[in-house]
């Protein structure tokens, strides 16, 4: 049967912060880890919606404490100002931000009509790679001793391709952008794991992807289109072949508690064709592994955002250039 909701280990005294905790994923990450007791900061850019989720979690369970603050992933000033946001929340201390045991990096948009964010980004790149790339570095000092990260990525990274000469998608494919943005979600989650093993932190990065999930994600993009054709084509799909939000949080909440995870590796449903099951260790893609790629989306990255990681460069890394 493998790892079930029934094996996730007790929390109690773990303050997780998880982007994205109003809906599917993060939200059903946010139920099963308040479940076992833990303080969870729902990071959510609609602080109404972020409530009634709370309120709904509330009404399954009073073991954990949920604390909604406002995060908007795709305005740079709003990544910046959360701490202050976090410390002046109900579990700051003295007005300080609190320890962070887990941050996982689960806010995203998929396959939408070409926007961009408030800082010029193309979104897609800009939520799902360069918000959660800022908000760790923002938070980075804020992370406990032995803390994770965990970077929500997607099978469409297989597709995905680093265009670092339009990064920003001036020529645009709603699916190579998305591709391109979940392929750098690995990028960043494995050289952030390689960074920090060269430092003194005890911290791990880990990444994960959900399979095929029945959420909201899947419509956003059609909704947005008024394509109610497309709407209707994903709806068919979730129903026929996707699993449940819920399932689909399993690597995510696996990844972030288990005791056998270890740096730099990849969860996702270990069954059919990796769409559905289990939390199982995975492989992903060749290009994800590419270190040179993953050193130059870190230096593109902190220029665009002006956030810069207190961490060495990975002592493998400088092993290769030598």
């Amino acid at each position: 049967m493998g790892w079930t909701e029934a094996d996730v280990p007790n929390q109690r005294g773990q303050t997780v912060v998880v982007t994205g905790a109003n809906s599917g994923i993060g939200y059903e990450a946010t139920r099963m880890l308040a479940e076992q007791g833990a303080t969870v900061v729902m990071a959510c850019r609609s602080v109404d919606r972020g409530r009634d989720a709370a309120m709904a979690i509330k009404s399954k369970t009073d073991a954990g404490t949920l604390v909604v603050v406002e995060l908007d992933l795709a305005n740079l000033e709003s990544v910046r100002t959360f701490p202050d946001r976090l410390a002046r929340s109900e579990i700051g201390g003295d007005g300080t931000v609190p320890d962070v045991d887990v941050l996982i990096n689960n806010a995203g948009v998929m396959a939408i009509p070409r926007r961009e964010t408030v800082d010029g980004f193309e979104m897609q790149f800009g939520v799902n790679h360069l918000g959660h790339f800022a908000l760790t570095g923002t938070l980075l000092d804020s992370l406990a001793a032995a803390a994770r990260v965990v970077t929500v990525s997607s099978m469409a990274h297989e597709g995905g391709e680093i265009d670092f000469d339009d990064l920003h998608g001036e020529e645009y494919g709603k699916w190579t952008a998305y591709g391109q943005s979940k392929l750098a979600n690995l990028l960043f989650a494995y050289e952030l794991d390689r960074r920090l093993e060269a430092s003194d932190r005890n911290v791990t990065s880990v990444a994960v992807h959900p399979g095929l999930s029945a959420t909201n994600l899947q419509a956003r993009g059609p909704k947005m289109a008024g394509s109610t054709v497309r709407l209707a084509f994903m709806r068919i799909v979730n129903a026929l072949f996707a699993q449940s939000a819920a399932s689909g949080a399993l690597p995510t909440v696996y990844a972030a508690t288990a005791s056998d995870v270890d740096g730099g590796e990849y969860y996702g449903p270990g069954g059919f064709l990796n769409v559905r099951g289990a939390p199982d260790r995975q492989e992903s893609a060749a290009q994800s592994h590419d270190r040179e790629t993953a050193r130059k989306l870190w230096q593109v990255s902190a220029e665009q955002t002006g956030v810069a990681f207190d961490l060495p460069t990975s002592a493998v890394a400088e092993r290769d250039d030598a």
